[in-house]
C-alpha cells in the first residue's frame, strides 16, 4: 500500500518547510509518494475575466517553477514526487480544491502551512489552513 502525503503549497517559508515535513515523513515508510498540491484562485470578481485568467496563468507558472526546483531538491530521497497546480475557476477558499484532490487521491496525510494570522484576520478572511481542518477526510498537520 502506497502512503501519500499531499503538502499544500503557496510559495511561503512555511509551506516550504511543510515539504520538507513530507519528505522527513516519507522517507520513514516504504511505497510512499508526496503530492505537492497548490490552488490558484487568479482574482476577486473579475471586471475583465481575460485579465482575471492572465494573472492565474502566471501565478500557476510561477508557482510550477517552485514545485520543480523542489520536486529536483527531494530526487536523491528515493521518494516518488507529484506536483499539481490547479486554478480554481470559482471563488472558492483553495483549502476546498484541496480537500477534493486529497479526497480524489486517496491521501492518507495532509500538510499545510499555517500564517499565524490573528483572530480578526482569520474571521475575515477565511484561512485556507482552518479550512483544511474542518473539511478533510484524512488527518492534517498543521506546521507552525
Amino acid at each position: 500500500m502506497t502512503k501519500r502525503i499531499l503538502v499544500a503549497y503557496d510559495g511561503s517559508d512555511l509551506s516550504r518547510e511543510a515539504v520538507m515535513e513530507a519528505r522527513n515523513q516519507a522517507c520513514e515508510t516504504a511505497n510512499r509518494e508526496i503530492h505537492i498540491v497548490s490552488v490558484v484562485k487568479p482574482t476577486g470578481p473579475a471586471t475583465n475575466a481575460a485579465v482575471s485568467h492572465s494573472i492565474g496563468d502566471e501565478m500557476a507558472e510561477n508557482l510550477r517553477s517552485e514545485m520543480d526546483v523542489l520536486k529536483e531538491q527531494m530526487a536523491s530521497s528515493d521518494v516518488g514526487v507529484i506536483t499539481e497546480v490547479i486554478i480554481s475557476e470559482v471563488q472558492e477558499n483553495p483549502g476546498i480544491g484541496i480537500c477534493k484532490y486529497a479526497e480524489e487521491q486517496a491521501v492518507d496525510l495532509i500538510i499545510v502551512g499555517n500564517r499565524g494570522l490573528g483572530r480578526v484576520k482569520k474571521m475575515l478572511l477565511g484561512s485556507v489552513s482552518n479550512n483544511i481542518v474542518q473539511h478533510a477526510n484524512c488527518p492534517v498537520l498543521v506546521m507552525k
